[in-house]
């Protein structure tokens, strides 16, 4: 009997259930609709009375697939018993998860996260612009390092000229020569490509105040708080205006310049006519300005070697910044939302919980009903029968079966409510009271 009333209690609670069932997989499909819409009508495009029908329409059609697809799971899963079936049962519910999600949830993820996405997609792009940035302006900036060589340099022809002038020290003769003008050339040709990596330290150093400024206000708009459509169409604009200055301000490295200016010293080197009055000075002039040459050459290939270096580091790439949809912002930073994509995968599959725990219901309630299938299947009148005859083949002497259990002596006999049934044949020991009583409902009253 316990079992019994545990069959019943079941069935009247799934009964009582039933109605909440409908109402929160209703509910669950009209949620699941309206993130839908919202999806779909940021990734749509035309008229804003074209983009509401279609997205209601489409919506619409979501939903009454989520309510369809998850009533018949409901219904039909928890009443199949055959393992095959079962399992057909299964696998057709994983396809029609996998085609909800194709069709619903990466649509409800981006009405959840969508801006929150393009937000990402923004600081990552602001990111990559801003070490763009630090490129380009190293990279300028490295000519900047040949300056020292460089001033040495015209300081050391300018020093050597003065000093052959007032005390001759070069060739021990005073005066101002061929020496004097050599020196002198390369003092001005090294002073000028000084002034040159001097000029190009302003320019760079107002090109990268400006994309400083363009980087702080797509900083601005990437925390600034509001919809995020306008603010990413002001971003591409800031951002195109930054890939222009970034462009500038590699076009202004001065190293390729002087490795050119470099290497004019060396191979550009003109030596003037000795003009001494005499043969020995003239001698001595041209042993000096031999020797200003080799110094000249060693000089030119020292900065076309320190130039190559610099032109040898990596040049900014032109970068880009390309908007997205809300829909493809959240696919491609999912990993960064995976709290808004349980959420939207949630809404569409949580009536699979209810699938299981009404098939886990329904196999308990088989379960108990197998166990008392003969209780259940008898009535009040034909139990009054099967006492009946019980107290019958008792007075009769006629064997018993061995399961019956004796009634207790002390109870009262209870006279039988209908006629005197026919007693059995008393070599037939296979006819118990449940039996008789079946067999007398069904051929009428046995008169003796």
């Amino acid at each position: 009997m316990q079992l019994k009333n545990n069959a019943y209690r079941l069935n009247e609670t799934l009964r009582g259930v039933e109605t909440m069932t409908r109402f929160a997989l209703a509910v669950l499909a009209l949620a699941s609709g309206v993130y839908t819409y919202l999806g779909v009508r940021g990734i749509l495009d035309g008229s804003a009375t074209f983009v509401f029908f279609a997205a209601i329409i489409y919506s619409a059609a979501v939903s009454v697939a989520i309510y369809a697809f998850w009533s018949f799971m409901l219904r039909f899963v928890p009443l199949v018993v055959s393992g095959i079936q079962r399992v057909g049962l299964f696998l057709t519910m994983a396809i029609g998860c996998v085609m909800i999600m194709a069709m619903s949830s990466w649509l409800n993820a981006a009405a959840l996260a969508g801006s929150a996405a393009l937000e990402q997609h923004m600081a990552v792009t602001l990111q990559g612009y801003a070490e763009d940035l630090d490129l380009a302006h190293a990279n300028a900036l490295a000519a900047q390092s040949l300056l020292p060589d460089v001033q040495r340099a015209a300081e050391r022809f300018t020093a050597l000229a003065a000093s052959e002038r007032e005390s001759g020290a070069l060739t021990g003769t005073t005066g101002s020569g061929s020496v004097v003008q050599l020196l002198s050339q390369m003092g001005s040709q090294m002073s000028q490509l000084e002034t040159t990596i001097t000029g190009s330290r302003d320019e760079v150093s107002g090109l990268f105040d400006q994309a400083s400024t363009r980087l702080a206000a797509m900083r601005e708009l990437v925390s600034t708080p509001g919809t995020i459509e306008p603010r990413s169409d002001q971003f591409q604009t800031e951002a195109v205006q930054l890939s222009a200055l970034i462009a500038a301000l590699q076009q202004t490295g001065v190293a390729a310049s002087v490795k050119r200016a470099s290497a004019d010293l060396s191979a550009g080197f003109i030596a003037p006519v000795a003009d001494g009055a005499s043969a020995d000075l003239a001698n001595r002039q041209d042993q000096v300005m031999e020797t200003v040459r080799a110094s000249v050459a060693a000089q030119s290939a020292q900065l076309s070697q320190a130039a190559d270096e610099i032109l040898a580091t990596p040049q900014v790439e032109q970068r880009r910044f390309v908007p997205l949809s809300s829909a493809e912002a959240v696919i491609r930073y999912w990993s960064d939302f995976i709290p808004s994509w349980a959420g939207a995968i949630s809404i569409d599959l949580l009536p699979v919980v209810l699938v299981l725990v009404l098939m886990i219901v329904n196999d308990a309630m088989r379960n108990d009903a197998e166990t008392l299938q003969e209780a259940e299947n008898i009535t009040a009148a034909e139990m009054i029968r099967a006492m009946a005859l019980y107290r019958q083949m008792q007075q009769a002497g006629i064997p018993l079966p061995a399961e019956t259990i004796d009634p207790p002596a002390d109870r009262p006999v209870v006279e039988p409510l209908v006629a005197k049934a026919e007693i059995p044949d008393p070599n037939d020991t296979t006819v118990t009271p449940i039996d008789a009583a079946k067999r007398q409902r069904t051929d009428g009253p046995v008169r003796t």
